[in-house]
């Protein structure tokens, strides 16, 4: 059941529920012509012309479809898990990644059909997870052993492998089914079923990283630019508690409002070691 957040943003609400049904009605619709198509050119079926693709090339769309079906809810399983908000700005981010590369990139064709889409998509993901990655950090600073201060630098630094990250492991993922399932997510062969070669097969994988990294290069830098004039914009990554108390952010109590205040509990704590 899609859960609602009573006091949540609206449209992400909505984007959760065009989602789950777009997806829902694709799983029906091509389990049947994953059923009824023929599996070889060699099916009168397909020779006649009844139908005009194979089994396989349904596999891909049918698998990414039930996928989206359980990575949608990831942000919920996320909130439930650590008792946090995840900022609805990257839940309807990511909800729009969905739609845009399963539904429109592989049940609609976009990524044969429209040219630059898989690029396109791949820099819109890169600087998501970039942003996501100044979130992980207020969970990671929740841990005591984690230094109090954090300069822009190392916070950008982070963020930016942290996307990079993420990148490597979808295209480990692409190029993992695609040997299990014979799937093409990694596009190494034409929609019809043409062999790419040398360079040619490997263009797709590269140029995605390369994607990534621009995508998440650009981000990190407008963020450190912004970081270096007004320390307290890293806050709008922090996650809320559900139950009314905010994160713990970069100090153990709670994030200050005032940026002075990190030297001042940095001193306070060094004092009272020594």
């Amino acid at each position: 059941m899609i859960r609602m957040k009573q006091s949540g943003n609206r449209l992400e609400n909505t984007l959760r529920s065009i989602l789950f049904l777009t997806f829902a009605i694709s799983i029906v619709i091509l389990g049947y012509l994953l059923v009824v198509s023929p599996s070889s050119i060699d099916d009168p079926s397909y020779i006649s012309g009844q139908y005009t693709h194979l089994k396989s090339h349904y596999i891909l769309m049918f698998a990414q479809s039930l996928l989206g079906i359980v990575v949608m809810f990831l942000p919920d399983l996320f909130e439930r898990r650590f008792n946090m908000d995840i900022p609805s700005y990257l839940v309807i981010m990511y909800l729009i990644f969905l739609y845009c590369a399963i539904f429109l990139g592989e049940v609609r064709s976009f990524y044969y059909d429209i040219p630059y889409w898989d690029m396109i998509l791949h820099g819109f993901s890169a600087a998501m997870l970039g942003l996501f990655g100044y979130s992980v950090i207020f969970l990671l600073n929740a841990n005591k052993n984690v230094p109090l201060q954090l300069s822009p630098a190392f916070m950008c630094l982070f963020a930016f492998t942290f996307a990079l990250m993420c990148g490597v492991l979808w295209e480990i993922y692409e190029f993992t089914f695609d040997g299990l399932w014979g799937m093409n997510m990694q596009k190494f062969m034409d929609q019809d079923g043409t062999m790419f070669i040398g360079r040619a097969a490997l263009a797709d994988t590269m140029e995605d990283l390369v994607v990534d990294t621009i995508g998440a290069g650009i981000v990190c830098l407008i963020n450190y630019g912004i970081l270096k004039l007004d320390r307290n914009w890293i806050n709008r990554f922090r996650f809320k508690a559900l139950h009314g108390h905010d994160h713990e952010g970069l100090t153990k109590d709670k994030p200050s409002e005032n940026p002075n205040d990190y030297d001042k509990i940095e001193m306070n704590e060094n004092n009272t070691k020594e």
